[in-house]
């Protein structure tokens, strides 16, 4: 078997602190035969020494662009706009497979190059479960910024701590006993997430799932206070809120959060919104009238960047111990092909000119 070289890229994104392999990780993989190389990176939370004692050799960030063209390229979010022609294969949240906005031109980048995208969003087991996810965190925080945005003591920029430090801001306050919260998708790993931060802060919610959005129940919906959404459609499905909703006068709804931010997407299960939210403007007002504010921040786990890569890595890490061309990558490859293919994009066969 050829020895693969797996090379972690630097995040381009300035918030993104997280990291799909932490060192521990990385020192497993390095005795188990893998070739590891580091990128440097300022942001990252664990620094690049600990990477280098684990026996990874380091790299300057960005570097990833001339690399041997066997290594396999690691990241978490999305690549830097050049170069335009991409000859490695990349394992990434490259969020393009749903006709998202940039999806053809990314893949076209991948498809001139020669390259392959191994979508982490795709590494599924044989009943297409996600093995590796950060859903766990993106809906607790998710929660937790709902809460603090209703209480309205959520502050501006947001700073990335420790769940400990998190905790201590979700206190019960006075205030609380007519707080009504919702969770959509209550039963996934976002889901539990939000339940349990929403636990934290004195609050029960009310859990949807499949059975409760089967025939949804609009003006229950309205009726919270707070919305968490924690549902990825994957076929289409009816929206959960419409432009209608929000300017139903009976609405009690103010502060929506929308953990899976899959704006742009056809199968969008909350259209009323076109991008995203950041971490120094992280509310923005839907509606004035009565108020309604949004929460819709892509890489929350990154607020909690060493909990959330330790428990990423931990999944991964086993996957990419089997990496090869079947089973669950093997998957991930013919999903990228497939996508190819409903764009029209005609890929470069590997060793072209």
């Amino acid at each position: 078997m050829t020895e693969l070289h797996l090379w972690l890229r630097h995040e381009p994104r300035t918030t993104e602190r997280r990291t799909p392999i932490v060192p521990s990780d990385a020192r497993r993989l390095v005795d188990s035969g893998v070739r590891l190389t580091v990128e440097e990176s300022p942001q990252r939370i664990f620094p690049i020494e600990e990477y280098e004692a684990a026996g990874a050799a380091v790299a300057p960030a960005g570097s990833w662009v001339s690399a041997p063209r066997a290594a396999v390229i690691l990241g978490l979010k999305e690549l830097p706009d050049e170069p335009g022609e991409l000859p490695h294969r990349h394992i990434f949240f490259g969020h393009a497979y749903k006709r998202q906005p940039g999806a053809e031109a990314l893949l076209g980048r991948f498809a001139a190059g020669g390259g392959s995208l191994l979508d982490l969003e795709y590494l599924v087991d044989d009943d297409g479960r996600r093995l590796a996810a950060f859903g766990f965190w993106a809906g607790y925080l998710g929660a937790a910024l709902a809460v603090r945005q209703h209480r309205g003591s959520l502050v501006a920029p947001l700073v990335p701590g420790s769940k400990e430090e998190l905790d201590e801001t979700l206190r019960p306050v006075a205030g609380d006993e007519e707080f009504t919260a919702l969770v959509i998708g209550a039963l996934g790993r976002s889901g539990r997430g939000a339940r349990v931060a929403f636990r934290t802060a004195g609050i029960e919610p009310t859990c949807w799932d499949l059975a409760e959005t089967r025939d949804l129940d609009r003006p229950a919906l309205l009726a919270h206070d707070v919305l968490v959404n924690c549902v990825l459609a994957t076929t289409p499905v009816p929206p959960f809120l419409r432009e209608e909703d929000l300017d139903d006068p009976s609405r009690r709804l103010r502060t929506l959060c929308d953990v899976t931010c899959d704006v742009g997407s056809p199968l969008n299960v909350l259209p009323v919104y076109d991008r995203t939210t950041e971490w120094d403007d992280p509310a923005r007002r839907l509606r004035k009238e009565p108020p309604l504010d949004l929460i819709a921040i892509d890489n929350l786990p990154s607020l909690l960047p060493r909990e959330s890569s330790t428990d990423f890595s931990a999944a991964l890490v086993l996957q990419l111990l089997e990496f090869g061309v079947g089973g669950a990558w093997g998957r991930c490859l013919d999903r990228f092909h497939q996508a190819c293919r409903e764009l029209g994009i005609v890929e470069k066969e590997f060793g072209d000119d």
